[in-house]
């Protein structure tokens, strides 16, 4: 498929509906030539086997960070008709509501350096990570259901937050719609005592600076409370853990039976579907709404542990120190969001699997404080290299249904990625270089090694570039804790 793509424009590439029999529409990879060149195959099968999907509109999309993933690519972009298109599990990922949270602190480099092995130390033992981990919180059946239908304002309504955290946070932390009757006894248990954890792979916890030289948009950096020099903040990248996961594979397995009645037949077994209007589609959706609260819940107990552990470790008031929420969004999800498509405004099913809403000034959805500046996007790279803050455009909306990125994607395996390096090496490198490391897995921290990413320079330059997010800041990691 790489073949036949086409150049449209520039970071812009499209493979022709006559491609592969079955395509409905293009599809559209965003990337600058050598991110192109270095993408798998795998990304342009399963980005063209999307394009055949029933009621998918104008174009299945893929994000300059895109690899291959589960039926859908990561970094895959698809919209659907809510009457004639399907809500497939595959396009939104076992960890739904995976999704990315930043803190900001009054803080400064040169004061936390001399305490930063006993931040670190303190944030480890306050933030559980790992495969299994298990939260301070324990509920029963009935406070877990109820948890996952208020999200993140659960949290704050027992302590475990401010309520202005909420207004910073996608859909203030709560998606409705969300019915946990729908989802299985099995998923409820697995995710009653996750909550305020990290999980493993590649979720972290990460301690960065904003060198003066990395504030890319000095007035919008200041809009969003950052870009301070050598100010401190805090990236947190985890979701749904157990719960989210087990709503997937139970989903996956009953739409096998809803396929064939309806007639449905996909290019790739993975991507597993159903009408989005009927029972069974609109069961899913209410199950995923579940997980995707109980994933803002998440970061929201986590965020609650920093602010002890930073308080604890600087013997200050979270509130002199300044830890607040600038932003929280997901980056596995599925919403119903209105586009304009063929000259008419329409109620569409976005799926994102690993890309980030990036929504322009003036949307109704954003917080009052943003609505004029545009939706912060927050984009997680490696432990070595960095991550970004964006802020989202008009653009999105208009090509993307309001889509970019989310991270820097894969270049290789998790096993070829341990083949080629120690933890133990990779940790002391990071050590020399400035970076303290808490891991709860050392083969765990050489999977996430920063040459198996693309370089995340490249990758949010081709998004500022075509104009789907625009760059506001550049953070470098001094300490992080890795799942």
């Amino acid at each position: 498929m790489r073949e036949l793509a086409r150049q449209i424009r520039p970071y812009v590439w499209e493979i022709p509906p006559d491609a592969k029999a079955g395509m409905r529409v293009p599809a559209r990879i965003l990337a600058s030539p050598s991110v192109f060149a270095s993408m798998d195959d795998g990304v342009f099968n399963q980005i063209t086997n999307v394009a055949m999907l029933p009621g998918i509109q104008q174009h299945a999309l893929c994000m300059p960070d895109g690899h291959w993933g589960y039926g859908f690519p990561i970094g895959g972009v698809a919209a659907f008709d809510l009457e004639e298109g399907v809500i497939s599990p595959g396009g939104i990922g076992f960890d739904i509501n995976c999704g990315m949270r930043l803190l900001r602190t009054n803080l400064t480099y040169d004061e936390v350096k001399p305490k930063l092995a006993q931040l670190m130390d303190t944030l480890y033992s306050l933030v559980p990570c790992g495969v299994g981990s298990k939260g301070f919180i324990r509920l029963n059946d009935s406070e877990f259901r109820e948890m996952a239908v208020q999200g993140a304002g659960w949290c704050v309504k027992r302590g475990y937050g401010r309520r202005e955290d909420l207004d910073h946070i996608e859909e203030m932390g709560c998606i409705p719609d969300a019915d946990p009757d729908q989802c299985s006894g099995k998923a409820i248990h697995r995710g009653l005592d996750q909550l305020g954890t990290l999980g493993s792979g590649n979720h972290y916890l990460e301690v960065q600076v904003i060198r003066p030289e990395n504030v890319l948009d000095p007035i919008v950096a200041h809009r969003l409370g950052v870009g301070v020099p050598d100010q401190i903040c805090v990236m947190v990248h985890c979701g749904s853990r157990g719960f989210g996961h087990q709503i997937g594979t139970d989903y996956l397995r009953a739409f096998v039976p809803v396929m064939a009645r309806h007639g449905i037949v996909t290019a790739d077994r993975e991507l597993a579907c159903a009408p989005f209007s009927t029972p069974e589609g609109q069961s899913y959706f209410k199950a995923m709404n579940c997980a995707a609260n109980a994933a803002f819940a998440n970061r929201q107990v986590i965020t609650h542990r920093i602010r002890e552990g930073f308080a604890k470790t600087f013997g200050r008031n979270e509130l002199d120190l300044g830890l607040e929420v600038v932003y929280d969004v997901a980056h596995n999800i599925a919403k119903v969001e209105r586009y304009t498509v063929g000259g008419t405004e329409r109620d569409l099913l976005v799926h994102r699997k690993g890309a980030t809403r990036s929504f322009g000034p003036g949307q109704a959805q954003l917080p009052s404080a943003y609505h004029d500046i545009g939706q912060p996007v927050i984009v997680g790279g490696s432990m070595e290299t960095g991550s970004y803050l964006l802020i989202g455009t008009q653009e999105a909306m208009d090509s993307t249904f309001g889509s970019t990125l989310h991270g820097s994607g894969r270049t290789m395996s998790r096993t070829k990625a341990k083949h080629m390096i120690r933890g133990e090496k990779l940790k002391q490198s990071l050590l020399d270089r400035g970076i303290a490391i808490r891991t709860a897995s050392l083969a765990g921290l050489a999977e996430e090694a920063g040459f198996a990413y693309k370089d995340i320079s490249e990758v949010v330059a081709a998004v500022h570039d075509i104009g789907i997010s625009r760059r506001v800041v550049r953070f470098l990691p001094i300490g992080n804790i890795k799942g």
